[in-house]
């Protein structure tokens, strides 16, 4: 951005950064399984005992999802009335499972769920355009389902549906859905791969980069972990410009987890990703891992958008639960 389109890019530009930390569950049981799968078969070398996996696809989930308008003229999803989140609840999948959502608009616009990276018919795409929305005050159950990696007939190996993915409406303020996703109308959804390592529990961290033409310039949230802690980021952009997403102090690897499986995997390692309206991705990483405890910051690396405040701190603490040199009040 030079000249005159800058400046006026950085008076429109004003965004909202978005995040929270969710296990997603239907029924009060973890969509992922908390247990280490004997029948998992990792590539990389054993892991230390404790270590959680993915357990083994092909289970049929249901849950409910609600569309509701926030107190402030915003929106959110949430698996209960009244209880709405922006981000909305995060799910998870293993590859193989299907999983059937009923969706209830409760506010007094049409609204929907639109999936990335996972299968589904039109009758399940979230749009107006084949009328797979919800008029307000309805109901609607999407069904979504997922896949293992594997060979096609013609030889060609088809992907699987492992990934760092997301969800959104496609319906509030236009058939695109522009309204509803500036609004809060979205959410992170990560598909599995069976022996997958899993995250420590409550370490599970949603941010996204929701740029919007509003006067709302709020700071990013605070996340917090213990030193040795496995941490996963989920990380989601919508809006209008591109982003980068940078953590200071730790790294990962630039591929479906984040994680390395041995030293000849070819991965690049990086610390910044360059990251555009609907993508997503995410990775795991030890907090603090060589670095130690403190105040890590996470932002955008497009100045003008860190500077607006695009930006927020991972609090890594020692064990004893202090953040060395962190002033909460700064």
């Amino acid at each position: 951005m030079t000249g005159t389109a800058s400046e006026h890019s950085r008076r429109a530009f004003s965004r909202r950064l978005f995040a929270g930390s969710a296990v997603a569950a239907v029924g009060g049981a973890a969509l992922i399984s908390a247990t280490q799968s004997s029948e998992a078969a990792p590539t990389a070398p054993a892991l230390a005992a404790g270590v959680r996996r993915a357990g083994k696809g092909g289970e049929v989930r249901r849950m409910k999802i609600y569309a509701e308008k926030l107190p402030d003229g915003q929106m959110g999803y949430g698996l209960e009335k009244g209880k709405a989140t922006i981000p909305g609840p995060l799910i998870e999948l293993v590859e193989g499972d299907t999983l059937h959502i009923e969706f209830e608009n409760t506010m007094d616009v049409a609204a929907s769920l639109h999936p990335h990276g996972v299968d589904y018919d039109t009758a399940n795409d979230g749009t107006k355009m084949n009328r797979s929305h919800v008029e307000p005050g309805g109901t609607r159950t999407y069904t979504w389902r997922t896949h293992a990696p594997g060979r096609r007939k013609d030889g060609t190996w088809r992907p699987g549906s492992a990934g760092y993915w997301h969800y959104h409406d496609h319906v509030v303020g236009t058939d695109h859905g522009t309204g509803g996703i500036r609004n809060g109308l979205y959410g992170p959804m990560i598909v599995r791969r069976e022996g997958d390592i899993l995250p420590d529990e409550g370490k599970q961290f949603t941010i996204v980069f929701n740029d919007m033409l509003t006067n709302n310039r709020k700071k990013g949230p605070d996340f917090k972990a213990t030193v040795g802690d496995r941490v996963e980021i989920i990380m989601i952009t919508h809006g209008e410009y591109y982003h980068t997403f940078h953590v200071h102090g730790h790294r990962w690897a630039d591929n479906r987890t984040g994680l390395l499986t041995g030293p000849d995997d070819p991965s690049p390692v990086i610390d910044n990703k360059i990251t555009g309206p609907a993508d997503s991705f995410g990775f795991q990483m030890i907090a603090g891992e060589g670095v130690g405890a403190g105040a890590w910051m996470y932002h955008c690396h497009v100045q003008s958008h860190s500077d607006m405040g695009m930006a927020g701190l991972l609090l890594i603490a020692k064990p004893d639960g202090t953040v060395p040199g962190h002033d909460p009040h700064h």
